[in-house]
C-alpha cells in the first residue's frame, strides 16, 4: 500500500495503514454472516477497534497533509477531509465516504451504545476498499506534489492511474449541509 512514498511519517501511517486494513480482511473470514459476526463478542470487539485505528490512520494521513500544503486548520475530524476535498487532493466521489468514516469514528469512540452490529458487518464485509482507495489517492497525491517542487520529502515511483485530480472538483458545500441531517451514521453500505 506504501508504494515508495518517502515522507516518513506518511509512510509509517500507510504502513499501519495496511497492516490494519490485512488484518481486518482476515476477520471477515471469520465473519461470514451477521449471526457469526455478533455471536463472537471477542470478534466484533476487535473489529471496531480495528476500523476505528484504520480511521484515525486516515485522519493522520489527512492531517499530515493538510500541515505540508499549508491548507487551512480543520475545525474537526470531518473537516479534515473536507480541506482536501476543497484543496483538489481527494476527488469528490471519495468524499462522502471519508465523511462518513469519520462520523463513523465518533460513533465508535463517543456514542459506542449505538453501535449496529448488522452496520459494521456490513462496513467489513463491503467497504473495506474505501481504505485500499484512500491510500491510492496519497500515494498519487505525493507523486503531483513531487513534480510540483511541494514535499520535498516525499516521492513516489509509481503513477496512479485515472483522470487529473484538477478534473474532479468536489462541491464540499453540498456534503457540508447535509452532514448534521444524517439520522443514522453510514458508511454508505
Amino acid at each position: 500500500m506504501e508504494g515508495s512514498v518517502k515522507d516518513d511519517i506518511i509512510l509509517e501511517r500507510l504502513t499501519a495503514l495496511r497492516n490494519e486494513v490485512a488484518y481486518l480482511r482476515s476477520e471477515a473470514a471469520h465473519a461470514a454472516s451477521v449471526q457469526a459476526y455478533t455471536g463472537d463478542m471477542r470478534l466484533k470487539r476487535a473489529v471496531e477497534r480495528s476500523l476505528q485505528v484504520a480511521i484515525a490512520i486516515c485522519l493522520d494521513i489527512g492531517r499530515r497533509i493538510v500541515a505540508l500544503e499549508g491548507l487551512r486548520y480543520p475545525a474537526d475530524n470531518q473537516d479534515v477531509f473536507c480541506v482536501l476535498a476543497e484543496a483538489r487532493i481527494i476527488p469528490e466521489p471519495m468524499l462522502p465516504t471519508l465523511l462518513n468514516m469519520a462520523r463513523f469514528r465518533n460513533l465508535i469512540v463517543h456514542e459506542y451504545a449505538r453501535i449496529d452490529d448488522v452496520q459494521v458487518h456490513a462496513i467489513l464485509r463491503q467497504r473495506l476498499s474505501d481504505f485500499d482507495a484512500f491510500a491510492d489517492v496519497v500515494r498519487h497525491m505525493a507523486h503531483r506534489a513531487r513534480g510540483a517542487g511541494a514535499w520535498s520529502g516525499v516521492r513516489v515511483s509509481q503513477r496512479i492511474p485515472g483522470p487529473s485530480m484538477a478534473a474532479r472538483r468536489p462541491s464540499v458545500a453540498a456534503h457540508r449541509t447535509g452532514k448534521r441531517t444524517l439520522a443514522r451514521v453510514t458508511m454508505d453500505c
